[in-house]
């Protein structure tokens, strides 16, 4: 549980407990798990560091850091959907993070703003010193964040799956042991051990690529949304993705041959020969890649992936949207419906065990005058004019400890009262929301119960923008 949390404002000594009690229940459960040396044995596994020989093995699937292409990108991701009046139809990522207002672009302005001297007379940010002091970080550190157009590119991947030897180009993003994430420039995440019932298994080979045992996605689906009426467009009156996963495809993977590390790797073509998916300056065929993909270089071995906006306890961040555990969040995310993920526990936050963090996701926050509106935020604002909802995540390396890229799905809705009020806005943090939730201003869809809303996104984090 992160300590900041406000339980509820009765007097102080009695808020203090029961801040605290959640914290003193999960330290009694893991003195007891360690023990007894049987408590939870059988459900929760235990990580043991790496020996040099596994670690080795791992390295293998280090791969150059991918440079951004050097040719003029034709970008879909930069596309201004408010020109099209089929946005809701179109193939590909959409538009990328960086938009024609401030409601769809959240990237911070030069300290200069405001002063009598150029932006040269200041020193570094402090988060070059400290990253988790002020400033832009990036997180995922294995390739080129192309701030100007709001892509990453990095490395691609080459694999097969067992039996039929086909093929599965893939990307890495995140990992669940710290050495390896810090060998290969992954993301950390500590609970992604705790996913391992929701993840396909897999081994590598001599070159560090992966032999997947199973796991399938059919790109060739259109992706279609017919929105709601004006003012209501969620939810959308028809969704459907345009990627579908089989039954046993889910981005992550546990690699059986070394210690069981668990990857996030999702597929981005399946079943085509790099002749086929070959698109380094853009103009992709979506019917045989990723809906947020950019451009793809086989040759290189490239990808260049669009960003999104977000919020991550107050400070605005860039990610990716690679999965969904339901079809209809899977099309209004233009990524791919993986089934697998259903099988992710979900609701339980941070308390012991739980592989999730949260994403908080408004569905009728401030939407008129679109981009040019600062407060712009949520699914419909999204399903009228095209851009992302600008979401707001749990925690994030630097920030917190808790992080995981698999992000329990939390809606929520403003009541009528509360917009009636005038007190509709733009929300960026986490624990602002749930105070919302606690003095009634926001409740669940429909104005039911807040909580989980019953399905996960894979949204690997990739920059803190300051």
């Amino acid at each position: 549980m992160k300590a900041t949390h406000r339980q509820d404002r009765t007097p102080p000594g009695n808020s203090r407990i029961r801040a605290i009690s959640p914290i003193l229940t999960l330290a009694v459960i893991f003195s007891l798990a360690v023990s007894s040396g049987t408590l939870l044995a059988a459900q929760v596994p235990v990580k043991r560091r790496l020996s040099p020989e596994i670690l080795a093995m791992h390295a293998r699937a280090k791969r150059p850091a991918a440079t951004a292409p050097t040719t003029s990108l034709e970008l879909a991701a930069t596309a201004t959907a408010l020109t099209s009046s089929s946005f809701n139809s179109e193939q590909g990522p959409g538009p990328g993070p960086i938009g024609p207002g401030p409601g769809c672009n959240l990237f911070p302005a030069p300290a200069s703003i405001g002063t009598t001297v150029p932006l040269s007379y200041f020193g570094p940010p402090p988060s070059d010193t400290n990253r988790s002091l002020v400033g832009p970080v990036q997180l995922l550190d294995t390739g080129v964040v192309d701030v100007a157009h709001g892509t990453i590119t990095v490395p691609l991947y080459l694999g097969h799956l067992k039996g039929s030897g086909k093929n599965v180009w893939y990307v890495l993003t995140d990992v669940d042991d710290p050495n390896v994430a810090a060998e290969l420039g992954l993301n950390f995440s500590a609970k992604l051990t705790f996913a391992s019932h929701s993840a396909r298994t897999g081994n590598l080979d001599a070159n560090g690529n992966i032999i997947f045992d199973a796991g399938t996605v059919n790109f060739k689906p259109e992706r279609k949304i017919i929105p709601g009426p004006a003012g209501h467009e969620f939810p959308p009156t028809f969704a459907t993705p345009g990627s579908i996963g089989d039954a046993n495809y889910g981005p992550l993977v546990q690699i059986v041959n070394a210690a069981n590390v668990i990857y996030n790797a999702p597929m981005v073509a399946f079943d085509v020969d790099a002749n086929q998916i070959s698109f380094p300056n853009g103009n992709v065929d979506y019917t045989k890649v990723h809906d947020q993909v950019v451009a793809i270089d086989p040759v290189n071995m490239t990808v260049t992936l669009n960003l999104i906006n977000g919020f991550s306890f107050g400070r605005p961040v860039w990610y990716l949207s690679m999965d969904t555990s339901s079809t209809l969040g899977a099309a209004i995310e233009h990524n791919t419906f993986a089934p697998l993920m259903q099988k992710i526990l979900l609701g339980h936050d941070d308390s012991f065990a739980s592989p999730v963090e949260r994403i908080f996701i408004s569905t009728n926050g401030p939407e008129s005058g679109a981009c040019n509106n600062p407060l712009r935020q949520g699914l419909s604002a999204d399903l009228a004019d095209g851009f992302r909802p600008n979401n707001v995540v749990g925690g994030i390396p630097t920030i917190a400890l808790d992080y995981s890229p698999y992000w329990d799905a939390q809606l929520f809705e403003w009541t009528q009262e509360a917009i009636d009020q005038g007190f509709r806005g733009q929300l960026r943090e986490e624990f602002q929301i749930l105070t919302f939730v606690q003095d009634g201003l926001i409740t669940g869809p429909g104005g039911k119960t807040f909580g989980t809303s019953g399905f996960s996104i894979n949204c690997p984090i990739v920059q803190r923008l300051d």
